[in-house]
């Protein structure tokens, strides 16, 4: 992608993102761009659909306790049409590959993507759902939403099923712990395993400091 129609992008982006929510914030764009760039490289992904599906996947995006979450992707990719329909520098045959991206992007809704660049930003975004980020992400979100960081009962989930709108670590078991195996690309497949291996020794900390070792 031209360098500097890439930097309108980011600036766009910037513009528009809100800040209400760290967990979906401009940083949190850059980072799933940085995630994408780095699988398309080897992956051989179209950066012209790819740099602004990553950049706009969350442009509208309500909490994980509001009713119309299920919403966010079909408003942001609406969004992302809006922008770059308007965008005389930007190829408008592509366009509707980006908002494919955009609403295939969902890890909950278990989208199995065909178009190459879609598997890409869901894999690119589903990193953030592992490893050190995801830790800070969870957590966020759980102030927002007021949950427990655990059952004291069971904080590990060996006797109950996982749910993360109660308790927040319940989210690792649900969610974070299952990233690897949702991985499309073989690269990011192996970055996410690493992550996961991170998660673990988190836990096992976790559960020292619980049992006062």
């Amino acid at each position: 992608m031209d360098e500097e129609l890439r930097n309108k992008l980011i600036r766009i982006a910037k513009e528009r993102i809100s800040d209400t929510d760290v967990s979906h914030d401009f940083e949190h764009a850059l980072r799933v761009l940085s995630n994408a760039e780095r699988i398309a490289e080897v992956e051989h992904g179209d950066l012209d659909v790819i740099v602004p599906a990553a950049l706009f996947h969350d442009l509208i995006v309500y909490q994980k306790n509001h009713p119309d979450k299920h919403r966010s992707q079909e408003e942001s990719a609406k969004a992302a049409e809006h922008i770059l329909n308007v965008m005389d520098d930007f190829p408008q045959d592509k366009i509707a590959k980006v908002k494919q991206c955009i609403l295939e992007c969902s890890f909950t809704k278990g989208i199995i993507p065909e178009l190459l660049e879609s598997k890409i930003l869901q894999d690119a975004d589903g990193l953030e759902a592992t490893g050190a980020i995801s830790i800070m992400r969870t957590y966020s979100s759980t102030g927002q939403m007021k949950r427990p960081f655990y059952n004291s009962d069971d904080p590990f989930c060996e006797n109950h099923k996982a749910d993360a709108q109660q308790f927040a670590l319940d989210l690792f078991y649900e969610r974070l712990l299952k990233v690897a195996e949702r991985m499309h690309t073989k690269t990011a497949k192996k970055i996410a395993q690493r992550r996961t291996d991170f998660l673990i020794d988190f836990l096992h900390e976790f559960k020292l400091e619980l049992e006062g070792k």
